[in-house]
């Protein structure tokens, strides 16, 4: 099984500091990307194949930046999606986390009200008491909406955002000057 070539974006600025947040006073491997620059990155490697690596290729159109700016380019972009990536992995263990405690509350709530509803299920005689009996065991699986909804959904746009910024951490960086 041979290589795969790595999927290229492309990124057309005037000069380097245009990548990065201009509020930022830090030097350029510690900046944080401007965030139209950010947006248009992860967009567009969000649209590639799931499958290969990134390679980030940079036409600078000014003679401003620096001699060395696809090593510059190369450490700021790498420290910045890694920075992103572990960020994404924290927001998803917190997710999960979240998830486990709703779970058990969940659990708990459900338990009580089918215990709740199947007693008065056994005294009841009447409307009031059958509409109770049925509200306490539908409140009792609206408890567990939350718990369902982040382990069947909300964990998937996370994990796939994990995934690109980490393939951005670990993308090549070339820098073309035209």
């Amino acid at each position: 099984m041979g290589t795969t070539e790595a999927q290229r974006i492309e990124v057309r600025i005037q000069e380097l500091s245009q990548l990065f947040n201009s509020m930022d006073p830090t030097p350029f491997h510690h900046k944080d990307l401007d965030p139209e620059a950010e947006d248009f990155i992860t967009s567009w490697a969000q649209e590639l194949p799931r499958e290969g690596e990134l390679e980030i290729l940079i036409h600078l159109a000014g003679d401003n930046s620096p001699a060395d700016a696809e090593a510059v380019a190369q450490e700021a972009l790498s420290n910045y999606f890694s920075y992103r990536a572990t960020q994404a992995r924290r927001e998803f263990r917190h997710l999960m986390q979240r998830g486990r405690q709703s779970l058990v509350i969940g659990l708990g709530f459900l338990v009580a009200c089918l215990l709740a509803a199947e007693q008065i299920g056994l005294h009841a005689t009447g409307t009031y008491l059958t509409v109770l009996r049925e509200s306490m065991a539908i409140g009792g699986w609206v408890a567990m909406w939350r718990p369902l909804q982040i382990f069947l959904y909300d964990w998937w746009p996370l994990a796939n955002r994990r995934r690109i910024l980490e393939k951005l951490g670990r993308a090549k960086v070339r820098v073309a000057r035209i």
